[in-house]
């Protein structure tokens, strides 16, 4: 088996925000690694501090504890111009930008590099057919951004970080707003990308069944226990009751050899 290069760790990361009246703590000490060419979900019930997490993986607000290690350095030591060299984010909310097409959406992407009248260059150029030939968009980069599906949209912002060209890429919820085909499509996209071009891909998701299918690995956060993030395979997490523990709910059973979830009582 290929050996995995380590590119971003948590070292006894708390998470949180700031008040009047004191820290309010969502995670505790969390330490854990990602890997460049694997395809991590994180996965956990609403109030459980993901996007917290994620916020704070990506560099837009400070831990409480702890550091965060990208390529031997503290994260907190980064510019913002040399944090969009190492780290892509794709965030949630839909982008509704009206007079925009899809190719120059997806050129915002090479801003890190370009000049400040963001005139691109022919590496530029080349970034950003690699993006779209990558995420099989050729017939969509002439469109409006406005005119798109969210299926479409999703792609097209999916490209805009691969135009970036970070060896990181983080995604918060990129299939809320999709039908089933293109939740499954998206997953599977991110999953290649991470395989074929050595990325590391991490995002949350609700859609706990296409992650159980799709990632290589999964992190657990449980809203009453913060601390406790236990990460795996989907098979080993599945073979040693965790995803049971994590997901258990009356009426509802977890199928180890299938990797789902089932309602007791209903074929």
């Amino acid at each position: 088996m290929k050996k995995l290069q380590t590119t971003y760790q948590l070292q006894s990361l708390t998470t949180g925000y700031h008040t009047r009246k004191g820290n309010r703590v969502v995670t505790r000490h969390i330490t854990a690694s990602l890997q460049a060419g694997e395809f991590t979900c994180l996965l956990g019930p609403n109030g459980a501090g993901k996007s917290t997490l994620l916020r704070t993986l990506s560099g837009f607000q400070p831990p409480l504890e702890g550091d965060i290690i990208l390529n031997g350095r503290s994260l907190q030591l980064y510019t913002a111009k040399e944090l969009a060299k190492h780290l892509g984010v794709v965030l949630t909310e839909r982008t509704n930008i009206k007079g925009m097409r899809v190719r120059e959406m997806i050129a915002l992407g090479r801003s890190p590099y370009t000049d400040f009248w963001g005139k691109l260059q022919a590496d530029d150029i080349a970034a950003i057919d690699e993006a779209i030939l990558q995420t099989g968009i050729q017939d969509l980069q002439h469109r409006m951004v406005h005119t798109l599906s969210d299926g479409e949209r999703q792609k097209v912002m999916i490209a805009k970080a691969l135009a970036q060209q970070t060896p990181i890429i983080f995604l918060d919820e990129p299939t809320a707003f999709l039908d089933f085909p293109s939740k499954a499509e998206t997953m599977l996209l991110l999953r290649r990308l991470a395989h074929e071009m050595q990325k590391t891909i991490f995002l949350s998701t609700h859609d706990v069944e296409l992650a159980l299918q799709t990632a290589d690995r999964l992190w657990l956060m449980k809203r009453e226990e913060p601390e406790q993030l236990v990460i795996g395979t989907p098979q080993e997490l599945a073979a040693d009751g965790a995803l049971q523990r994590f997901f258990s709910s009356p009426g509802i059973t977890f199928n180890v050899e299938e990797l789902r979830f089932q309602i007791i009582g209903v074929r």
